[in-house]
């Protein structure tokens, strides 16, 4: 973070000074609310969740070299006391940003937000000092916490928004107020939590009505509800998409034989060709909207395709591919799904399948809970069921209670009524068979909700193949 005094931050966030000796004290570390990332020059915001107190670590944290806390009461070190410590954060944030005066680039959507933030952050990176969210860390106490990483010469901060409700995005827009917005999809995601598609669009479209006159909306063409935001904003609008309208468009789509996708990236200042290092067809539109953003902050052509043909995936458990030195191969893709981000994970795995056919492979997907999706959850795994027939996924391993067993009826309804189909009731059962049946040239997509824990299964496996946990990633 930039340097600040303590008295310059007690003044930003309205904090009482409590047993703090020197207020001229700077603050020229990171900002951190786990004390054991404290470190000579940070500030410890110290929250109170249900499993613990950061209160209680306060003394630790200052003695790791914290210069002062961010505390709701006095901790017996120097504090600056405040009533709230997420709203004081969230003021700190934006006065550092608004000193800066970095450009916000904020993203949200329904699915492919992280890749599309990874994306954007490795083609930023080659113009100009970028700072971006770590993970998925796009909350209220994380897109903050991002924020404060911004130094002196950080000229573009790449944020992503999530909302579980109207308001969210709208709060979190006026912590960072951003410059250039992106929204890529509104999907199924959390749609038990809103109610419907619409309320969905609501809530991303507060990101567009956020940006200044000056601002740039850069929403998806292939997408009805994105596409319609453009009357929202009073920013500039670009799109992109696959749609020949678009202003940043894909032509020539394809996946190359082992699952990766490869285009023809199109620009109003010319064109190149991309493959991607990623693994599904998804990750064109991820790659349209990151290349809108590069293309708008000034990045040729040549360059953008050059970089996305480079860049990786920079988060845990989102379609890593390993192969193991028995020659099966593992994509872990279990941190979250939504009935999209299964359809394309499934698409992928066929592909990469294709690539092993030759050696006798076959392609497994074990599949979990899509959690949130309302009244919709029983029709949509019903549909990834029957989705993994048709495309002729050689075994479906459905892990779990309820939701489980509609992905195993959706395929048996579909006519998987032999051995392709399996419903087992947890992962440690899944990785039992799955042990008894791989064989080499296999791929084995893992993929469901977080809360389901299936990054379990990936994780056996691959200890399996080595006997150490350690793997051949490609």
């Amino acid at each position: 973070m930039i340097a600040l005094s303590l008295a310059e931050i007690s003044s930003i966030v309205g904090g009482q000074p409590a047993d703090i000796p020197d207020l001229d004290a700077q603050v020229t570390g990171p900002v951190v609310i786990d004390s054991r990332l404290a470190a000579p020059g940070s500030l410890f915001a110290a929250f109170a969740g249900e499993r613990a107190d950061g209160h209680d670590y306060a003394a630790t944290a200052v003695e790791t070299g914290a210069v002062a806390v961010l505390a709701t009461r006095p901790v017996g070190v120097p504090a600056l006391v405040v009533d709230d410590v997420e709203r004081a954060l969230g003021a700190l944030a934006r006065a550092v940003v608004e000193r800066l005066g970095t450009t916000v680039v904020a993203l949200t959507g329904s699915a492919g937000k992280t890749s599309t933030k990874d994306l954007v952050a490795q083609l930023l990176t080659r113009v100009a000092p970028t700072v971006w969210t770590p993970g998925s860390l796009n909350n209220e106490i994380g897109l903050p916490l991002t924020a404060l990483r911004a130094e002196a010469d950080t000229r573009h901060l790449v944020l992503e928004m999530g909302a579980r409700g109207i308001g969210h995005i709208r709060y979190l827009t006026g912590l960072t107020p951003p410059r250039i917005g992106v929204v890529l999809n509104v999907g199924s995601a959390h749609i038990g939590e809103f109610g419907g598609r619409e309320q969905i669009a609501q809530a991303k479209g507060e990101l567009v009505e956020a940006l200044p006159e000056d601002g740039i909306a850069i929403l998806n063409a292939d997408d009805s509800y994105v596409r319609d935001m453009a009357s929202r904003t009073k920013a500039r609008v670009v799109t992109f998409g696959e749609a020949p309208e678009a202003d940043i468009r894909a032509e020539n789509v394809r996946l190359t034989e082992n699952g990766r996708p490869a285009f023809t990236l199109h620009t109003p200042s010319g064109c190149g060709d991309v493959t991607m290092r990623l693994y599904g067809e998804h990750h064109v539109s991820n790659a349209l909207a990151a290349a809108a953003v590069a293309s708008e902050l000034g990045m040729p052509v040549d360059e953008i395709a050059q970089a996305l043909s480079e860049a990786e995936s920079l988060s845990r458990w989102r379609m890593e591919v390993a192969e193991r030195p028995d020659g099966v191969t593992i994509v872990n893709d279990a941190y979250n799904a939504n009935p999209e981000s299964m359809r394309a994970a499934l698409r992928a795995l066929v592909a990469m399948g294709g690539a092993r056919r030759g050696e006798g492979g076959r392609t497994w997907a074990v599949l979990g809970q899509m959690a949130e999706l309302g009244d919709e959850a029983l029709t949509e795994h019903d549909a990834v069921g029957r989705l993994a027939v048709r495309l002729n996924v050689s075994k479906l391993v459905a892990v779990g209670g309820r939701e489980a067993a509609w992905l195993q009826m959706g395929a048996y309804n579909e006519g998987s009524w032999g051995e392709e189909s399996v419903h087992v009731s947890d992962a440690q059962a899944a990785v039992d068979l799955l042990r008894s049946e791989l064989r080499p040239g296999d791929v084995v997509l893992v993929k469901a909700s977080r809360s389901v824990g299936l990054e379990k299964v990936a994780a056996a496996l691959l200890a399996d193949g080595t006997g150490e946990g350690e793997v051949a990633a490609r």
